[in-house]
């Protein structure tokens, strides 16, 4: 089927846009043209063509009449007989954008000339046949009356639009929530990428993810060629086509947000894309050179794979890939840093002096102190040993005033995106459970060095070792949540300093004889000998497993 061009009076960037319009499929359902029993001879996507409006001519030269886009009804008294003529006289129809052809028999053709079905057809033209007479000028009232109708619509529609839209970039409102709108608005999903298409926000069903994101840079650059040569060519969007339209302001250009196909809107979808895209320019000016685009969409993916907010394995793996950080072929650790504040730009440009990326998260909860989660990629060939994990860190708060009070937790080594989750949950639990500073320096803790804390991680979700916790520890809780106590405080510094409860009353800041008192209460309280190795083990895993869920 020939795909229709296009006419520059029905382009989007017109005050309505096109997909405003009624189709042929819409006025054939009017009862105006139902009374003439249209029999539809080329139809199916040819019925989608938008109608601009409705002209009526016998004419065989009717075609430099017309400018794009109307519909065209003739009883064809003067229409050509020769099919070599009747076929040029469709091309040029064709070739003008009009809609489509409705034909009235009785007048002047008995029945349809194969040659004019074959002809539209090739050209991918509606053609509609009346069985009997209508006025046309009743039809031309009716069709001209739903377009007025919609126009006026439209026009309301898109001073909504532009409304909402300037009042979230004059609020300031960050880019996400401006692409949470955009999908609202649309009832369509919404993806909000970078210059080296990589995923910034993205507003899809988790179901989607893996399929969507799979390669999300070959089938973006791919589909933004399509559309550009679709655009050159002036063909009309097909219903299936990606909407993609570019964020930029003052000649700079950011990037590109895209809609997915999805229900027309009154105000045009091409139209609630360009104001949207408008607010996220000027929410990216706003940002003078800061990435903010970068940290708020990373920071979101980071803290949805933490709370577990993704379908499943795929589609988090193709998400992250998307987002711009390397699966394939790397080594992912997860990283929490606390103690001191780290920004994130610091951490991706370390990230890549490692020949790798890094994504950035919030604080995880339950951690004091936390200042950022992180998904950290480097090559298989990059070794991150001791003295590289110590570089890294330091890279990540060079110039930072609290440098010296960084502790970073660093998880296992992964290949594949469960063990990335498993990772950054080993560095949370981790971070967790340190101990609180009694010196500064930078202090860099790895998962390889406390098994048990990797085996809380790997059992966080077994009901039984959630169990184990309460029971062992009920009382201590009860007795610290209704006397505003520090017993578990206490318990957690004699039992990383075992057989020598002098630094273990330093670390709680206490004093020897208060520290002793607390350490004979808890024995009281838990009916337990706290110099017993198996005890000892027994309350450290209880101990690991309330901070594993952030209390």
């Amino acid at each position: 089927m020939h795909e229709r061009r296009e006419d520059r009076r029905i382009r989007t960037d017109r005050p309505v846009a096109s997909e405003t319009l009624p189709t042929v499929r819409d006025v054939l359902a009017l009862d105006v043209l139902a009374q003439g029993v249209p029999e539809v001879l080329v139809g199916d996507r040819a019925l989608d063509a938008r109608v601009r409006w409705v002209h009526v001519s016998d004419s065989a030269d009717v075609a430099r009449l017309l400018n794009g886009g109307e519909l065209l009804l003739s009883t064809g008294s003067s229409w050509p007989n020769d099919p070599a003529d009747m076929r040029r006289f469709i091309d040029a129809l064709a070739e003008t954008g009009i809609a489509g052809v409705v034909l009235e028999l009785g007048a002047h053709y008995r029945y349809t000339p194969a040659v004019l079905v074959e002809a539209a057809r090739k050209r991918g033209l509606a053609l509609v046949v009346l069985h009997r007479e209508v006025k046309f000028v009743s039809v031309t009232e009716a069709v001209h009356s739903v377009i007025i109708a919609g126009q006026t619509t439209a026009l309301r529609a898109r001073d909504e639009v532009r409304e909402r839209f300037t009042a979230l970039a004059l609020r300031g409102s960050p880019a996400d929530f401006i692409v949470n709108q955009l999908a609202q608005t649309l009832a369509a999903p919404i993806v909000l990428e970078n210059l080296a298409h990589e995923v910034v926000v993205a507003e899809v069903p988790l179901a989607w993810e893996q399929d969507l994101f799979a390669d999300w840079e070959l089938r973006s650059r791919s589909e933004q060629r399509r559309a550009e040569q679709r655009r050159e060519r002036g063909i009309l969007p097909d219903a299936d086509d990606w909407i993609i339209v570019p964020v930029e302001a003052r000649g700079i250009r950011w990037g590109n947000v895209i809609a997915l196909p999805g229900p027309d809107h009154p105000a045009g979808r091409t139209a609630v894309m360009e104001q949207a895209a408008i607010a996220l320019a000027v929410e990216r000016l706003a940002d003078g050179e800061s990435d903010e685009w970068g940290r708020i969409g990373r920071r979101r993916l980071i803290d949805g794979l933490l709370a577990g907010r993704f379908a499943g394995v795929g589609g988090a793996a193709a998400r992250l890939e998307a987002a711009g950080l390397p699966l394939h072929g790397a080594t992912v650790f997860g990283v929490v840093f606390a103690g001191a504040s780290v920004p994130a730009d610091r951490v991706d440009a370390a990230a890549r002096t490692l020949h790798g990326r890094a994504l950035v998260g919030s604080a995880p909860d339950g951690v004091a102190g936390a200042s950022a989660a992180v998904l950290l990629s480097v090559p298989q060939t990059t070794r991150f040993d001791e003295a590289a994990a110590e570089a890294f860190a330091r890279e990540c708060v060079e110039h930072a005033p609290d440098a010296d009070r960084l502790v970073v937790s660093i998880g296992r080594a992964a290949a594949d995106v469960d063990g990335a989750l498993a990772s950054l949950h080993d560095a949370v639990d981790l971070a967790r459970g340190r101990r609180r500073r009694t010196s500064k320096g930078l202090v860099v803790r790895r998962a390889e060095d406390r098994p048990l804390v990797h085996l809380v991680t790997a059992l966080r979700d077994d009901h039984r070792v959630h169990e184990h916790g309460e029971r062992m520890l009920a009382p201590l809780i009860d007795y610290d949540l209704t006397r505003g106590g520090d017993l578990l405080d206490v318990l957690e510094a004699m039992l990383a300093h075992p057989g020598n409860r002098t630094a273990a009353a330093s670390a709680s800041h206490l004093s020897r004889s208060v520290f002793y008192q607390r350490i004979a209460l808890i024995e009281e309280l838990l009916a337990l000998d706290l110099d017993d190795g198996e005890t000892q083990t027994a309350l450290h895993l209880a101990l690991l497993v309330r901070r594993s869920a952030g209390r």
